[in-house]
């Protein structure tokens, strides 16, 4: 699996130069591994702090949260560039915010109903698909076929378990607007200036989350305390780990980032056995290791 398949294609985008310098300056003596698991320790943790004020914040509300505080802290430091672009780039960036939307509502969804390290793992599907169907390689079978295992593990088949069929379902979908995330994301960076179309996107997110997250969230969503709250999540899950990913991507092949990366589902359940206590199965975990696996089996083949 390439890097920007798990990433989102960030490479194209490049923070503004008082950021980058600022930015290589703070993580300079961190090794470029250290950068990456920070970042999934921080996407991680952002879940698990949304997550715990779903008795708060509906899902939606949360989302819209998110992604307008990330908005904001965007055009703070990059403004969209839009002049002179045709109207199939704009419409491009259009689809890459729809799809960084959708992704996040339908993976807020699946949080509610599922543990997070079970939730991220069916998600992660998503890119591993995008990965195997990009190589055409054979071998990429036997990663498809251990990842379909773990579903299959993770499933409820009339027996306890963590997990829900509309839980897995929203996972799914989250991991099908994963895989278009990634896709839109590299042709926006194609189409866009600098960090311009990341901009961009987050702006029609917000503005496609808005109502639902309005409706959805009502009058806690003028508590100063849930405002700051969101803002703090969406630190955690895209500030932070975008720019720490950025930073690892300069300093490391895209091959070993990716092989890094591939460990996000296993990290997600350990934040959410120690930060939510959510105790999963043996089978839960066999569950998670077949897609760890699958993941990185597709990333090494993928060279």
């Amino acid at each position: 699996m390439t890097a920007e398949s798990l990433s989102g294609a960030a490479e194209p985008y490049r923070a503004g130069p008082r950021a980058g310098r600022a930015l290589r300056a703070a993580s300079d003596a961190v090794p470029p591994p250290g950068l990456v698991l920070l970042a999934i320790l921080s996407v991680q943790v952002g879940a698990g702090l949304a997550k715990n004020l779903f008795t708060q914040v509906p899902p939606a509300a949360m989302v819209f949260l998110r992604i307008a505080t990330g908005a904001v802290m965007l055009l703070v430091v990059v403004r969209p560039k839009v002049r002179g672009l045709s109207r199939r780039d704009l419409g491009v960036g259009v689809a890459f915010g729809l799809s960084l939307g959708l992704m996040n509502l339908s993976f807020y969804e699946a949080l509610a109903r599922l543990p997070i390290g079970i939730a991220v793992s069916i998600e992660f599907l998503g890119p591993l698909t995008l990965a195997v169907v990009s190589s055409r390689r054979r071998l990429d079978l036997l990663w498809v076929a251990l990842a379909a295992a773990g579903v299959i593990l993770l499933a409820p088949w009339g027996e306890a378990g963590s997990a829900s069929w509309a839980g897995i379902a929203f996972a799914a979908l989250a991991g099908t607007f994963w895989a278009a995330y990634i896709v839109f994301s590299a042709a926006t960076g194609a189409r866009f200036p600098g960090a311009s179309g990341l901009t961009f996107a987050m702006i029609v997110a917000t503005v496609l989350t808005t109502p639902l997250g309005v409706a959805a969230g009502g009058d806690a969503l003028l508590r100063p305390e849930i405002l700051l709250l969101g803002a703090g999540v969406g630190l955690l899950s895209s500030v932070i780990p975008y720019s720490l990913e950025l930073e690892a991507l300069r300093r490391m092949p895209k091959r070993v980032f990716g092989i890094l990366m591939s460990l996000e589902p296993a990290v997600a359940a350990l934040v959410g056995l120690f930060v939510l206590h959510e105790v999963l199965q043996g089978r839960e975990w066999a569950a998670i290791g077949c897609v760890v696996v699958a993941s990185i089996g597709a990333t090494r083949a993928g060279d």
